[in-house]
């Protein structure tokens, strides 16, 4: 009897053959009534859907060995594509569809369904391959020209969002050059609420631009100087602000706050500098999508300056005005609070005696 034949040998007799012949009729009409009855689960709604995995996958067991081509196992594979795609099983849908594509070139609607799959599984280039290999059977197919218009489209928009995301992270590789180059030392923002997400920029002649917070203690106000060359002095920014035309201060009811009266300082000693990866991460936040960005930024990394925090350490320095700014960011203990931080003081006002001696702290 056929049933009792070894596994890869050949009938003999005329009576084997017919066996053989016999089971495998069976098998294809069983074949045949699972994927009916698949068929009818899927039109019953996503209820029934694993019922109709279930049919297709007891339908493809009864094929056999799956030797291409096979036009009818081909069916099948895309039909439980089909299904998981309706179940979000994308990664299951794409091996079935591959399978389907394998065993019949010319199966549309597995290549279609393939598509849909890498598509979901956010593989656009072989989504596009997909629709390609299925035009070539068929060029007027306007399922597939559609879809791979659609995958196109994508391609395209995510070359320009990766084109704008290399050219940020040159920016910024520039500007921590920059910023290298000079000595300068980054920390963390301290008066972010004030300054929001300004940054410093690099010109084309090599000129670092810094946003500029200006700090009045004494009321806590503040003046905020969006684009200060590093190459200006205070002064020229000072003469103009505090000129004799220019109104007082709104909160200055003694007129304290005079050109000839002020004084600038920084806090120098305060904070911890970023590393290098840290400061390129803070000079990318805003300008692109965070999502976007790789998760290293060419291993970019370096050791943390150690500065101790507000203390015995911290001190205040006084800003020669006759000085450009980037002298005073060169100051060996300084940490840039992401933007330049300076106060202002003034000698005519009573507080000044209580900031120089020292009895006076940041709120």
């Amino acid at each position: 009897m056929a049933l009792l034949m070894e596994p890869g040998s050949e009938p003999l007799t005329e009576g084997e053959k017919a066996d053989l012949a016999a089971i495998a009729a069976i098998k294809e009409s069983a074949a045949r009534e699972y994927r009916e009855e698949g068929n009818q689960f899927v039109k019953k709604g996503r209820k029934h859907y694993p019922d109709a995995v279930d049919c297709y996958t007891k339908a493809i067991a009864q094929m056999g060995a799956l030797a291409a081509p096979n036009p009818d196992a081909s069916v099948l594979f895309a039909n439980r594509a089909h299904v998981n795609l309706l179940l979000g099983n994308h990664r299951r849908a794409l091996d079935d569809a591959e399978q389907a594509v394998r065993l019949s070139p010319s199966n549309l609607k597995a290549h279609y369904r393939a598509a849909k799959a890498a598509l979901a599984l956010d593989q656009l280039p072989q989504a596009a391959s997909f629709c390609r290999r299925g035009l070539e059977h068929d060029p007027a197919n306007e399922e597939l020209k559609k879809f791979l218009a659609q995958v196109e489209a994508q391609q395209r928009e995510r070359d320009l969002k990766r084109a704008k995301v290399a050219q940020a992270i040159s920016a910024a590789k520039d500007l921590a050059a920059a910023i290298e180059k000079r000595g300068l030392r980054l920390g963390k923002a301290a008066y972010q609420e004030l300054t929001g997400v300004k940054k410093p920029t690099l010109d084309e002649q090599g000129v670092l631009h810094w946003p500029v917070l200006l700090l009045y203690p004494e009321v806590m106000s503040s003046d905020f100087i969006e684009d200060f060359p590093e190459t200006d002095l205070f002064s020229d920014h000072l003469d103009v602000m505090f000129s004799a035309s220019s109104p007082p201060l709104p909160w200055d009811e003694n007129h304290a706050y005079t050109r000839d009266a002020i004084e600038l300082y920084c806090q120098a000693g305060d904070g911890t500098p970023f590393s290098k990866s840290e400061l390129l991460k803070y000079l990318l936040e805003g300008t692109v999508d965070s999502g976007l960005l790789p998760e290293s930024l060419d291993g970019e990394d370096g050791e943390h300056g150690t500065v101790e925090g507000q203390g015995s350490s911290s001190k205040w320095i006084k800003i020669r005005e006759g000085k450009p700014l980037q002298e005073a960011l060169q100051h060996k203990d300084y940490i840039i609070p992401a933007v330049p931080v300076f106060f202002v003081v003034s000698r005519k006002s009573a507080f000044y005696s209580k900031f120089k001696a020292g009895n006076w702290s940041l709120p």
